[in-house]
């Protein structure tokens, strides 16, 4: 890609009661703006994580920076340790 896509999340959800999607998009792209791909879903008022592992594992391969919160959910579930492991 000419630009950098990027994991990251955007805001949905009523005031006071936020929900993220997960989203592969391009760095121009506003935070809550357009989008190439959902890969995830999450509620931090319910901790409930819906991740689309195969999607995520090929955006990571094609390249795809992750931001830091991103990249801390994608460790907890043990995506990060895998595409390490799949690099080797």
């Amino acid at each position: 890609f000419p630009y950098t896509t990027l994991f990251r999340s955007t805001r949905t959800g009523r005031h006071f009661d936020p929900t993220y999607r997960m989203v592969v998009a391009d760095s121009r792209y506003a935070r809550d703006g357009r989008f190439i791909e959902q890969v995830g879903f999450y509620d931090p008022m319910t901790d409930e994580i819906k991740l689309d592992e195969e999607k995520i594992m090929s955006w990571l391969n094609k390249g795809a920076q992750v931001s830091d919160t991103v990249k801390s959910i994608l460790s907890k579930h043990g995506i990060i340790a895998k595409f390490a492991a799949s690099k080797k």
